[in-house]
């Protein structure tokens, strides 16, 4: 990357700035939305000299110098100067000190504390348990023009989302090489190949910003705009994103705007004062993380987030934020008790401030890049969490459905002999199926801290876990909506989830755990090839219910549509473990019936209870349809049939 140097034709000046005041001007109002390129460490050449320029925000410092092995540690030698704007900005330029060299700000405060703090810009760090920053320019020559085009021409238009979520340091492991994880470089050899040969159409990552903790999975963050060392170099995880495209797969990152830890090098008192976090722990301590709450009503904050999201899709080509913990902002009294948390101007519990630059988070994102998606994870009935801005809403993409996973574990923890007293959990969520726009997660919250594994919350024998697993990874992938699931699920992971180890690749000598894999690949096969399961994923349009009400057999029934009717589907779960032979359900059009899906299938570890030929349509009606077909219900087991168009004797009727 070509070293920043003076404006050519500017006045020279005694000190280097890459800062002028219409960028000022954008920082303080808060519309600064690439920081990153102005704040932080750069490589540029002054009076003929190369060497670094810093800028760090910092209005309640005294005095600001660079500290590094280039001065011995030692603060006081290489001083930034303020800026004369009261912009709160320090800068300067050092010749000599190039990339590759790890520094710190050390930072008297108007309080008179001594503070040794990380770069909040560093694009680069040392490994962890280390914290120093490290003087980096990223220079990557990117491969896929192809894959952002393609990106650009589906802007808008429905697209299936099948998103296999991954924590990098524990998906794979060399035991024989100290347990390590594996770099950025190797995850391209193996992560790339493997979520391709399975079929899903993107990756998320659990947060790759550099973070001081292993065990916070990443979500207690201090590198904003660095990944994790612990992997290789920003180029080394530029090229795993670049290997995702080029194999077709998007890369979504989680990001976590809504706390930060405490750690001395971080945010919290950046410069002896309440910077980035509210000075009141009503408002900036969060109980249940023990972090800190970024003060989203202080434009410069917002600024520095708004860049931060903006810089991992500009620099890293990323294809998605998935936002974590959107419902701890929007509350003012989340996990809180009486009297630990302020009402609102209005004695509402809403964080107004959180609101708006929520809004504005994603107004600027999709102004941007309107071909990403942005997705909330939020747990609560906030109304208009996936709607546009203009129409009230918050603006995000997707919203992750944590009622439907929620309704859908409980009810298959059941024994399937109680099931026929529980219709209601596994159906209750059509009713609100469309008032968002909703991925259906089985993420990594649900195999954590005691919960146990997918498939060890299933009743009943070895044979009946597994059925049961299988019918349920059908039912989501029929189910409206888009789709995501943890590293491990995709096998029968039997474990729970620990993130100092590998994921159990052993159970693949397994043909039960086998099977599971081969069932997602197939899914996510299904997926993709049919338009009846992703056009219409978050309109009614796309689905209509043939029979949910009979309890006794604890059978559901349920049409997928595209917009081209030939295209319906039908699905049929049977949730009890007894074959049903003859079962009869209605169709909307005479003709012959395939089944395209059958999640008993051998070759899953099935009973091979399948309805195999064509299914023809006796003039029968049934369910409100002039036509039916009489099937066999596997037992435990999902059935998908498709109209026979070839055999066809009367088009679809509308």
């Amino acid at each position: 990357m070509k070293k920043k140097s003076m404006t050519q034709g500017a006045e020279e000046k005694d000190n280097f700035s890459l800062l002028t005041d219409f960028d000022i001007h954008l920082f303080r109002s808060g519309k600064h939305y690439k920081l990153y390129e102005k704040l932080g460490a750069h490589s540029a050449e002054f009076k003929g000299q190369s060497g670094t320029y810093f800028a760090v925000w910092a209005p309640n410092a005294t005095s600001i110098s660079i500290i590094g092995n280039f001065n011995h540690w030692q603060n006081g030698q290489q001083n930034l100067n303020p800026r004369w704007d009261e912009s709160g900005i320090w800068e300067g330029f050092f010749p000599g000190i190039e990339k590759g060299e790890v520094y710190k700000y050390a930072i008297h405060s108007n309080a008179g504390e001594y503070l040794e703090k990380a770069d909040p810009f560093a694009l680069y760090t040392e490994i962890p348990p280390r914290t120093a920053s490290v003087v980096w320019e990223n220079e990557y020559a990117w491969k896929d023009q192809p894959w952002l085009e393609r990106r650009k021409s589906l802007a808008g238009k429905p697209q299936p989302y099948s998103v296999y979520e991954i924590h990098l340091g524990s998906w794979r492991r060399k035991p024989e090489d100290g347990n390590r994880s594996l770099s950025y470089r190797e995850l391209i050899d193996e992560l790339v190949p493997y979520i391709k040969g399975a079929g899903f159409t993107h990756v998320e990552f659990l947060p790759v910003m550099e973070h001081p903790f292993f065990g916070s999975w990443g979500y207690q963050l201090t590198g904003y705009f660095a990944p994790t060392s612990r992997f290789g170099s920003p180029e080394d995880f530029m090229a795993l994103v670049d290997s995702f495209h080029h194999a077709g797969i998007g890369v979504i990152l989680d990001w976590v705007p809504s706390h930060f830890p405490g750690d001395a090098h971080g945010l919290f008192k950046f410069d002896g004062t309440h910077l980035y976090e509210h000075a009141d722990p009503r408002k900036g301590f969060h109980p249940d993380w023990s972090s800190y709450i970024y003060n989203y009503g202080r434009n410069e904050v917002r600024s520095f987030l708004i860049s931060n999201a903006l810089f991992w899709l500009d620099q890293f080509h990323i294809d998605g934020l998935r936002v974590d913990a959107v419902a701890s902002m929007l509350y003012l009294d989340y996990s809180r008790k009486a009297g630990e948390w302020e009402p609102n101007q209005y004695g509402g519990n809403e964080n107004l401030d959180a609101i708006m630059f929520l809004k504005e988070f994603n107004e600027t994102v999709y102004g941007a890049h309107p071909d990403v998606i942005t997705i909330a994870e939020e747990s609560t009935a906030w109304p208009g969490v996936s709607r546009p801005t203009y129409l009230g809403g918050l603006g995000f993409g997707q919203k992750w459905m944590m009622g439907w996973m929620h309704d859908t574990l409980k009810y298959f923890k059941d024994d399937p002999i109680h099931r026929k007293y529980h219709q209601n959990e596994i159906t209750f969520s059509i009713m609100y199926a469309f008032t968002e726009n909703f991925m259906l997660p089985l993420s990594h919250d649900e195999v954590v801290h005691g919960k146990g594994s997918l498939i060890g919350r299933m009743p009943g024998d070895e044979w009946r876990k597994f059925a049961n697993l299988r019918l349920m990874y059908g039912y989501m992938f029929a189910h409206p909506g888009t789709k995501l699931l943890f590293m491990g699920g995709e096998f029968g992971q039997t474990t729970e989830w620990n993130h100092d180890q590998s994921i159990s690749w052993h159970l693949l000598d397994y043909n039960l755990h086998k099977g599971v894999l081969q069932l997602i690949t197939d899914l996510n096969a299904l997926y993709k090839e049919e338009p009846a399961l992703y056009q219409f994923s978050f309109s009614d349009r796309g689905f209509e219910w043939v029979d949910y009400s009979d309890r006794e057999n604890s059978v559901i029934v349920f049409l997928r549509k595209g917009e081209d009717s030939k295209e319906t589907l039908v699905v049929v779960c049977n949730f009890t473990p007894e074959v049903r032979t003859q079962y009869r359900i209605g169709v909307p059009v005479r003709g012959t019936w395939k089944e395209i899906f059958n999640s008993d299938n051998l070759k899953y570890g099935g009973s091979g209870q399948l309805n195999l030929g064509l299914v023809h349509t006796p003039p029968v009606k049934y369910h409100g349809k002039d036509y039916s077909l009489a099937v066999t219900l596997p037992p435990l087991g999902i059935s998908i049939f498709k109209l026979n168009e070839e055999q066809t004797e009367f088009e679809l009727m509308e």
